[in-house]
């Protein structure tokens, strides 16, 4: 049974993963990004998106999480962007709210966002000390 474009195998499987990791990596920025919408995007079904992320050990979801964190956290260590709030950092990758951001962020990192900034100035030297 073939499912999606190709031919089925792992060569296609590879290139539709690379597909939507690029996909998603472009797009983090919007808030309605989900699975769902990488697929219609991709023209693949949900199920085949989930089947081939599972292989490369990842859910959709759960990648979008990890790269918007991953943007959060290089954007709150970064000094020149001191003059952001945290909420605006959070909507700049596509947190929908700064509630939801803080607790997925504690969640995942053990810190508030707040907590991360204020690490990252000490970490980096330009705390007063």
């Amino acid at each position: 049974m073939h499912l999606g474009r190709g031919d089925g195998g792992a060569g296609s499987d590879r290139a539709l993963y690379l597909r939507s990791t690029a996909f998603i990596q472009q797009h983090l920025c919007c808030p309605v990004l989900t699975p769902d919408a990488v697929a219609a995007a991709l023209c693949v079904s949900r199920r085949q998106l989930y089947r081939v992320h599972e292989r490369h050990g990842t859910t959709v979801a759960g990648l979008i999480r990890r790269l918007r964190l991953e943007r959060c956290c290089r954007d709150l260590a970064d000094p020149g962007l001191a003059h952001l709030p945290v909420g605006a950092i959070a909507a700049r990758w596509g947190f929908p709210g700064h509630a939801e951001f803080t607790r997925t962020f504690k969640r995942r990192l053990g810190v508030t966002p707040s907590e991360y900034r204020a690490g990252a100035r000490v970490r980096c030297g330009s705390a007063e000390g």
